[in-house]
């Protein structure tokens, strides 16, 4: 079994990025800025978005944060979208999922420039990555198709199963494994909670993708040997033998399936740092403008 070191990888992919800002900074070019909305003070997404920000400033990218409180309207919310949008100096867009319940997420991902959507999730980016058109594509699935690229793992002809259907993580994977490029070429299956025959999926499965959010809920019986798992759970559990009373815990059982597999996603530090990878390899993309995703 390998583990596929999301923390290694991140740092070998962030010192790339920081190389291209730091000859752009020499030629006088646009240096990325990404805005961060922030609603609220849910500690995961204040954690989520404070690594994004120390990232930017690790890799010499400008970075905006805006907070705003959880009772801000849907209607304030869209004016400050449309300032960021109005904004030239913003290269990058991101709105911190989720959002409070009387903010309709759908209305503001859709208001976002589709060239500032950094987070891929806009349905013109999610249109274009399905024709394979350039665009943005979803940063936790760009993370895991970089994570592939960088371990020299081919998938071409394997059967990826993929457990989770949401149009962040498992509905974007499907496209990004199963096109013409490399890699990819995987032939996959769609799975999600009402699949009568999950198990059976799995023990066939070369590559599994769990994105479901329930902790543990890939097991050792659902995996065959020499299977590549990537594990895109983060799941906080009760622990008492930790000091904060708890641990955090990905989408499979970690122990007991990593003795079955060939490639395997610990968590936290598997896909994680890679989502932030995929982030902001867009936002530098978005730096460079029209032209740049149009090639």
């Amino acid at each position: 079994m390998q583990l596929l070191d999301g923390t290694a990888v991140s740092a070998h992919i962030k010192a790339q990025l920081k190389t291209e800002v730091d000859i752009l900074k020499v030629n006088g070019g646009k240096i990325p800025h990404l805005a961060a909305i922030l609603v609220g003070n849910n500690p995961a997404s204040e954690a989520y978005v404070g690594s994004k920000v120390r990232t930017c400033e690790e890799l010499g990218f400008g970075s905006t944060l805006l907070r705003f409180e959880p009772s801000i309207t849907e209607e304030l919310l869209l004016i400050e979208v449309d300032k960021l949008n109005s904004d030239a100096s913003i290269d990058g867009i991101l709105v911190q999922l989720p959002l409070p319940k009387h903010i309709e997420e759908n209305a503001i991902i859709n208001a976002i420039d589709p060239l500032k959507d950094v987070d891929g999730f806009h349905p013109i980016s999610q249109g274009k990555m399905m024709l394979g058109q350039p665009t943005f594509l979803p940063a936790t699935p760009y993370g895991m198709m970089m994570m592939l690229e960088h371990y020299g793992i081919d998938v071409t002809g394997k059967h990826c199963v993929i457990i989770g259907r949401s149009n962040i993580v498992g509905t974007p994977m499907t496209i990004l494994m199963s096109r013409n490029t490399n890699p990819g070429n995987a032939t996959v299956t769609l799975a999600h909670s009402k699949t009568k025959n999950l198990k059976e999926l799995t023990l066939q499965a070369d590559v599994i993708v769990a994105a479901i959010g329930r902790p543990r809920f890939v097991t050792a019986d659902m995996v065959k040997e020499g299977a590549i798992v990537l594990d895109v759970g983060i799941n906080r559990i009760d622990d008492a033998t930790r000091k904060s009373g708890s641990r955090l815990v990905g989408d499979v059982d970690f122990d007991q399936v990593a003795e079955k597999c060939s490639f395997i996603t610990p968590v936290p530090k598997g896909v994680g740092p890679m989502t932030i990878c995929g982030l902001m390899k867009n936002t530098l993309l978005a730096a460079k403008g029209k032209k740049a995703l149009s090639n």
